[in-house]
């Protein structure tokens, strides 16, 4: 059973008020940022009518585990964390913004979290977004449901020590098989990060919603 107290705390906001906003990013945290962290993401996507809502983990981590242990490992923070996404997807919905035009976006284990979301609560949404991540487990099965062409955009080293690049070749067949449109980008030799390259893409994401 669930934590209800488990990353149940208030999401770090920017931009629009979501009553006032025309679309939505949810922005996941890695193990050991802060949602304040990855919010200042928002600033190089130059859109003041976009709502940007980031939700803490308790602990400044989603689950304890490596995303790659069987799921079982990694609960309750794993289910936590995906519900922590959902209430902002729902926060969003009563604002007047739909799941089309949301967008979910993480980095490292919030990459990881991003994708387990989508594919676990398939739909369309405005665009999905794993920074350095990939689906969630030790074995990836089980996945049905219809994304419906939502964008997804997958970036990663292919030598990120904590995101082996098998997974996320794994990730982006999962999504196709669910009906995304799925823009997989490797960079050689980059490491653990972020680069400019996926900024001004998912920037692009962002404009479109």
């Amino acid at each position: 059973m669930t934590d209800p107290d488990l990353h149940a705390g208030e999401p770090a906001t920017a931009g629009a008020r979501l009553e006032a906003a025309n679309a939505a990013v949810i922005l996941v945290h890695g193990r050991g940022a802060t949602a304040r962290s990855i919010l200042a993401m928002h600033e190089e996507f130059g859109r003041d009518d976009v709502a940007y809502l980031a939700p803490p983990a308790t602990g400044n981590e989603w689950y304890p585990q490596s995303f790659l242990a069987p799921v079982e490992q990694n609960e309750p923070g794993r289910t936590a964390g995906l519900d922590a996404i959902d209430r902002l997807v729902e926060r969003a919905g009563e604002a007047g913004i739909d799941p089309e035009r949301v967008l979910v976006l993480g980095f490292s284990q919030g990459g990881c979290l991003a994708t387990e979301y989508a594919a676990t609560r398939p739909r369309r949404y405005g665009g999905v977004v794993a920074l350095s991540g990939g689906l969630i487990g030790d074995e990836l099965d089980g996945y049905d449901g219809d994304l419906s062409g939502t964008p997804v955009f997958l970036g990663c080293s292919d030598v990120d020590p904590h995101i082996p690049l098998e997974r996320v070749h794994e990730t982006r067949d999962v999504f196709e098989s669910l009906g995304a449109d799925v823009e997989e980008r490797i960079y050689e030799g980059m490491g653990h990060g972020v680069n400019r390259d996926e900024i001004e893409y998912v920037a692009g994401m962002v404009a479109e919603l």
